[in-house]
């Protein structure tokens, strides 16, 4: 993996940091999500949704595994969070692999659930918190 971005922002510049990450949805159509529990991936999620213009109202799928968004120009956005299963079946159960290789963007929380399902293009951000609110985000790209 290569860091591709690196960059520290508090929670009120979450959307000036999602519109300068949202240009990597061009060349990479899945984004992994890591970090600990009250980090902000879902939260990044939604500020990101907003840049990328969806029209729907950006929830976590924490029950039902994956949430389809619709942005203003008919594009599909899937939104993933695997932090309730406990084996790769239930991910593939769903068809979690048209998702992945349907050519649209995925967002997907707690990847790590997943490790073997991941296709090996793939862009993967991890959220560290910082003090009073601020936030460290390294962005990774793997090519293979």
């Amino acid at each position: 993996m290569k860091l591709l971005y690196k960059d520290t922002y508090k929670l009120e510049g979450l959307g000036a940091f999602a519109s300068s990450i949202a240009p990597f949805t061009k060349d990479y159509k899945i984004w992994l999500f890591e970090g600990e529990m009250g980090a902000g991936k879902t939260t990044l999620i939604k500020k990101l949704c907003k840049v990328l213009k969806v029209t729907d109202t950006v929830t976590s799928p924490t029950f039902s595994l994956v949430n389809e968004y619709l942005t203003k120009e008919n594009e599909i956005i899937y939104h993933f969070d695997f932090y309730r299963i406990t084996k790769e079946e239930e991910a593939l159960n769903i068809g979690v692999e048209e998702y992945f290789y349907s050519g649209n963007l995925c967002l997907i929380e707690w990847p790590s659930r997943i490790p073997s399902l991941i296709p090996a293009k793939h862009l993967k951000i991890f959220l560290n918190l910082g003090a009073e609110s601020q936030r460290t985000a390294e962005i990774f790209v793997n090519e293979n």
